[in-house]
């Protein structure tokens, strides 16, 4: 098992953008010096909470201060984006990167965000024009033909080649053919992560389902690709989870319910989720009332947390229940205390994992 990082990031509204982005920038240099393989930046426009809407800006920072670590886009919001201009800035940072770069691709939740497009989620068209526009960016990207590309949602012309003085769509990715491309998906059998297996992208489970729904990822996965002839497999898969490590296991579960977690997930999802009717995404039980899905419910089911033994047991029932998987990616907080974080994640490295080596 490999491990990564999954920032959304997290931060109370009315933080200063300034210093976020800072210590979001710190978090990356120093999970690469603790060895962890990846890490991937979400995009959000009118979330304050997930205050980042350039992960490709921050991405190209942090290539900068770094030299090992593999970067992502966790995700790309796609219907925040016209296809001819994307394909250029994502094969532009693919190049800066020389193939430490993964393009996570996705449709997007956030209200405020498709409200500011104007697409209406109910309809299911920004899933669509999701779909198309990706597609759309990979054929440019293998075969530019000139001409006019016209969708309900844009409308670009490739010229025609004037080798006389230069004009040619020329700006190809770095990795051939393209970036390693990975999808997110959350909800129990995802179309999502089915997409994934039919294509051969990389899946990613996130971090507020319990179990028993991660074990459904796997099987979508696995289903679309058979169904497309393709043979899946589980060591691209990334399982996305709240990890908090501390010396005990008492002292562990103490500082994580008084701490940034419980207040990220008390103040930002258990507020937000409910109002979109996705509150039943976290239970354990379908039919346990909304009451119960408490920040105690969720440091006993779905997060990690706990002594370095204990993490290992937990995350090595994971690894067992759910199948396998190739890489856990640990969710992002703000490092406060720094000192309790960076032990945290450091213990998770060198202590937590090769405990499991054996795995699989």
């Amino acid at each position: 098992m490999d491990l990564g990082y999954f920032t959304m990031p997290l931060h109370p509204p009315g933080s200063c953008l300034t210093q976020t982005l800072e210590d979001d920038l710190e978090q990356i240099v120093t999970l690469e010096g603790l060895g962890y393989k990846e890490a991937w930046i979400g995009e959000h426009f009118t979330a304050q909470w997930e205050n980042i809407p350039a992960p490709d800006l921050f991405i190209a920072q942090a290539l900068a201060l770094t030299s090992d670590i593999v970067l992502g886009t966790g995700v790309t919001c796609i219907p925040n984006h016209d296809p001819f201009t994307l394909a250029h800035r994502i094969a532009q940072l693919d190049h800066m990167a020389k193939g430490r770069f993964h393009w996570g691709v996705g449709s997007g939740g956030f209200l405020g965000d498709l409200e500011v497009f104007g697409f209406e989620p109910s309809t299911g068209e920004h899933r669509k024009m999701t779909r198309d526009a990706v597609d759309l960016v990979l054929q440019i990207w293998e075969d530019p033909k000139p001409g006019v590309y016209e969708h309900e949602r844009w409308k670009f012309t490739i010229p025609e080649p004037d080798e006389e003085i230069g004009v040619k769509f020329h700006v190809k990715p770095y990795q051939h053919p393209h970036p390693p491309i990975g999808v997110a998906g959350v909800s129990e059998r995802s179309e999502t992560l089915m997409l994934a297996g039919q294509r051969g992208w990389i899946p990613m489970s996130i971090n507020i389902v319990p179990t028993r729904v991660v074990k459904t990822h796997w099987e979508s996965v696995e289903q679309a690709a058979e169904s497309a002839g393709r043979t899946p497999d589980r060591s691209v898969w990334r399982v996305a989870r709240e990890v908090y490590v501390s010396d005990t296991s008492r002292q562990a579960r103490k500082e994580a319910l008084e701490g940034v977690m419980t207040r990220d997930f008390r103040n930002y999802f258990l507020r937000t989720l409910p109002r979109h009717g996705m509150l039943g995404l976290m239970k354990q039980d379908p039919d346990m009332p909304d009451s119960d899905v408490t920040p105690e419910y969720l440091v006993d089911n779905i997060w990690v947390v706990g002594s370095p033994d204990e993490v290992a047991e937990k995350l090595s029932d994971l690894y067992e229940t759910v199948g396998g998987f190739g890489v856990l990616l640990a969710m992002g907080h703000e490092w406060e205390p720094r000192e309790r974080w960076v032990n945290s994640m450091t213990v998770l490295a060198e202590e937590v994992i090769p405990k499991l080596s054996k795995l699989g």
